[in-house]
């Protein structure tokens, strides 16, 4: 009989991912197209930042125009810059 090691320091929530803590999402209007898939988006509060694509928008080719309205999510720690998570109809 082979006795298998256990690695008991490991935590049972190992390998799974965390939620994202910290985030505020916000919606604004695509201003203008900058290279790179970077934008920039007027919030509905008047300020703009520079957002750009999120990884599954870029995977799934998910077109945006400047006009388009978007979600933004955006850290409490630099908020001038933020990444585009979803494009609204």
């Amino acid at each position: 009989m082979r006795k298998f090691k256990t690695n008991s320091r490991r935590s049972p929530d190992f390998g799974k991912q965390q939620p994202i803590k910290d985030v505020i999402e916000l919606e604004g209007k695509i201003v203008e197209s900058l290279p790179n898939a970077l934008f920039r988006v007027q919030l509905e509060a008047g300020q703009t930042v520079l957002g750009h694509l999120a990884g599954k928008m870029r995977v799934n080719m998910i077109r945006v125009l400047p006009g388009d309205r978007v979600i933004i999510e955006m850290t409490p720690y630099d908020l001038n810059k933020g990444r585009i998570i979803r494009r609204l109809r």
